[in-house]
Formats: C-alpha cells, structure tokens, sequence
C-alpha cells in the first residue's frame, strides 16, 4: 500500500466515527421504534382476529387449507421511519358523541374487555374499542368520537395505519434523554374490523416504544462487542501504520546514523512497509553505495596523487639540496643537468595539475539540457588536430546525439593522442547505429597488452611515465561521456587497439 492510502484510511476512519456513532445510534432508535409498531400490529391484529370471529353474525371461520392460495398470507410491513417520519401533535381528548355506539359493538366489547384486560398487562398498550362510526364502545372512550383522528379514519376505510403522536406525559428523567427522539413520542395504531368484507368496528392501540437508553442497557453484550470490534479496527490500524511507516522509518534512521558514523550495514527493505517507504529504502541502499564506491575512489585517488607528486617533487628537492651544497664547485654543465632536472620535474608537476583540474571538471559535469551535436564536425576536428591518417566512415544522414560537441571533439582527441603516442601511424573511425549510436575507433598501433586491460581506465595508470604521461586521459573521457550518459569501453580488434564509444541519440 501506499503511504498516502494508509494515512488516508486511518484519517478517515478517525473523521468517521462521531458521523458513525451518531447515525448508529439513530438507526438503532428507529429499529426500537419499528419493534413497537410490529408488536401492536400483532397484538392488534390478534385482537381483530377475536372480534372479528365473535361478531354478532359473523360467518364461521373456515380451516386453512392443505395447501393455501397465493395470496392466503398478507405480512404486514413495520411503516414508520423515525428519521424521516412526521411526528403529530399530543392525540386530543375525544368530544362525547351525541349517538348511542353501535350495540353490536358493545356486545362484542364487553367479550373482548377480559383478553384486552390480560393482554396489556403483559404488553402495557393502551386499547380502545370503537365501532363502524369510530365512537368508543367501552371503558374510558365510551362514547367518544374518534372518528376525526386521520389513523381512525384511515381504519374506517379498511386500512391499518400508524403515526407517531408527541407524548404528554413524558417528563425526561436522565440528563443525556435529550439524545433520543422517541423517548417523547408515543405509537399509535389503528387497526379495522372486518366482518363478512365489511368495516365493523376500530381497534385503536397506542403504546411509548422502549427507551433508548434502557434499550442500550439490555443489549449491552452486542454493544461491548461493537465497541470492541471498533478498538479492534483501531489496534489494527495502528499496526499497519507502524508496520509500514512508523518502525521502517526508525530502522532506516539507525542504518544512516551507522553509516554516517563509519560501519554499519544496510538493512533490508521490509515486506510490510509503504511502497514510499520502500523506494526510500531503495534508494538510501543506492546513496550508501554510492558513497562507499566514492569513498574508495577518494582514498585511491588521494594515493595515487600523493605517489604522482612525490616523485617530481623529491626530484626537485634532491636537485636543489645538491645546487645549494656543491653549486661553487660544479661545473657549467652539471649546473645545467640538475637545472634541466627541476625545470623536467617543474613541468610534470604543471601537467599533472592541469590534467588533474581537467578531471575534476569532468567528474563534476552534469548533463547538458538539450544538448545536440551533429556529428561531422566534431569528428573531422580532432582528425585535423591528431597528426594521424586516419579513415572516416560516417553516414549521410547520421543521427545527431545527445552529447555536447565539445565533448566529442575532446574525447576523439585523447584517444587519437593516444593511439599516436603509443607508435600508430593510422587509424579508422566508423559510425554505425542510430538510437544509440554506435563510435568505433581503431589504430595500426602494438595493441594493449593484457595484464594492463583490467586497469587501462584507472586514473595514473600509464605505460608511458618514463616520456611524460599522466594516465588521466582515459579517465577523464569516461568521466566527460559519463556526463550525457554515454561510455567508452575497450573492445577486441585483430592488431592494434579499439575503443568504442556508446552515444544516446538527441
């Protein structure tokens, strides 16, 4: 994973929870009050059910069937939504009716008073028992209209309905009360008679759903569990973001500070960490590389210039030490001898520094930003300047190169240089290739001998001390190339010498 998407996931999940909780809590409020409207639709329905097969003149209930017909069963769906559900005013108090209620409802009420009297001491429901004109047939409804409440009308017209309705008698209790909704509604249902397909007569039940607050202490064992899953989504979380940020970045401290100091190894890049993390592993092992080839380079290189200048320069002080002891009683030629010595050592020195700031230079060369060279005149310079016969086999239309011209000119130079001072009196350049192109030059000279292969590109490697030369040339061409990311490379060629220079096209 990337770090963005861990931080992105532990980000948004921390964001999330109050927005989590918040709608946890309401869903869990709806689910309670959805609860209470499926029981008084079952008590209701259970209630009709008793009415209905007492009516006076009600047809005899008939045996289900062995096999019932699609449509036998009619499930009644929980309705209200208390997020989105409109919650009505208190139920006000019914007006007296001036007719009397219906006597058969009075007669089928007073059969159903014991099972409505048992049935709420168990449920807690408010019932009422109204008859085909909503007018209440028994206890304290008794001849009250109710007809003007929409749920009863809706119960008139054959329809069972429930509305939320604020509750009156509901005082808070707890200070945090004011979190729930439905601790100040109360539920009511209305549910119809029905006898022979006609409308008899109204249940009209009404109860306050459960508590939230009482709900959530009775399902106290799921809550724990939730709670301890979220801890739990929390720990994990927490173990990704050290697995793969938090100890890799520790670890790869410790590693810098080792090598900072000297020692040290590099650990290795950890399965579990970001894939940043990892590139920054990468290229942390890259840079410690880096570092140590360039450290060995730096101690190579600070000996071998140590060695190239004590030699001229202990030649110049042993010829001084004897000028200044013995300059009375030399004569005129070995004055001049031990002079053409110091001036020989002087100018080495010179060379040797001047070579050496040539190498700097282009150790310290950086890519040229849209560099082009075409490659004819470059070429054709350093042929003029090498005092070389040298054959030319470059194409009409060779591709240009993403190497400045200068460096082509100053690298062909040193190696047709090279060629003339080892003893060739001839040499070939031919081009080959287009992307990348490909520089081949090779000399009529002795060759280089095997056992100087391996070190021909080290810097003060040279065959040619004793008749002045440096052994830089080589190296600074590679160096000037490694600049615009091309390479010279020493190839086999049947006599004489061969180099090959690799050039990115432009």
């Amino acid at each position: 994973m990337r770090l963005r998407t861990i931080l992105f996931g532990v980000l948004l999940f921390v964001a999330a929870m109050p927005g989590i909780g918040a709608i946890s809590l309401r869903v869990y409020e709806n689910t309670l009050v959805r609860q209470t409207e499926a029981e008084l639709v079952a008590q209701g329905a259970a209630l009709a059910a008793v009415a209905s097969v007492t009516w006076p003149g009600a047809p005899r209930p008939q045996a289900r069937p062995a096999k019932p017909p699609e449509g036998y069963y009619r499930p009644e769906f929980t309705t209200i939504d208390l997020t989105m559900g409109d919650v009505l005013p208190e139920r006000p108090p019914p007006a007296r009716s001036r007719r009397p209620p219906d006597p058969e409802a009075v007669a089928v009420a007073r059969q159903l008073n014991p099972i409505v009297e048992r049935t709420l001491q168990t449920t807690l429901a408010s019932v009422y028992i109204l008859d085909r004109r909503g007018i209440g047939v028994a206890g304290p409804g008794l001849g009250r209209d109710f007809s003007r409440l929409p749920e009863v009308r809706r119960a008139l017209a054959g329809q069972p309905h429930t509305v939320m309705r604020e509750n009156g008698d509901y005082h808070p209790q707890y200070r945090f009360e004011w979190l729930s909704r439905a601790s100040a509604i109360r539920l009511h249902h209305a549910r119809p008679i029905i006898v022979g397909g006609r409308v008899k007569g109204v249940l009209l039940l009404s109860r306050s759903p459960r508590a939230l607050f009482r709900g959530l202490y009775e399902d106290r064992g799921k809550i724990v569990l939730t709670v301890g899953v979220i801890f739990g989504v929390l720990v994990l979380l927490s173990g990704l973001v050290a697995r793969g940020v938090t100890l890799p970045i520790e670890r790869l401290s410790a590693a810098s500070r080792e090598v900072a100091a000297g020692g040290g190894e590099i650990p290795r890049t950890p399965r579990t960490a970001a894939i940043e993390i990892r590139a920054l592993y990468e290229d942390f092992r890259a840079m410690a590389e880096r570092i140590e080839r360039r450290s060995g380079y730096l101690r190579d290189f600070a000996a071998a210039v140590s060695h190239e200048f004590k030699t001229p320069l202990a030649g110049i002080t042993g010829a001084v030490e004897l000028l200044q002891d013995h300059f009375e009683t030399m004569s005129p030629g070995e004055r001049r001898r031990f002079l053409d010595n110091i001036a020989g050592d002087s100018e080495r020195l010179s060379q040797l520094v001047t070579r050496l700031l040539d190498l700097a230079r282009a150790e310290m060369a950086s890519p040229e930003a849209g560099a082009v060279a075409d490659l004819d005149e470059p070429v054709r310079r350093a042929i003029d300047a090498c005092g070389l016969a040298v054959q030319l086999d470059l194409p009409r239309e060779a591709s240009p190169v993403a190497v400045p011209a200068a460096t082509i000119e100053a690298v062909l130079t040193i190696l047709l240089q090279n060629s003339r001072q080892a003893g060739a009196t001839a040499a070939r350049i031919t081009a080959t290739g287009s992307d990348p192109v490909i520089f081949t030059l090779t000399d009529n000279g002795p060759g280089i001998p095997a056992a100087d292969r391996q070190r021909l590109f080290e810097p003060f490697f040279t065959s040619r001390r004793a008749h002045g030369g440096t052994g830089l040339g080589l190296p600074i061409a590679r160096s000037l190339l490694a600049a615009s990311h091309a390479k010279i490379e020493l190839v086999e060629a049947g006599q004489g010498a061969a180099f090959r220079l690799t050039l990115p096209r432009a």
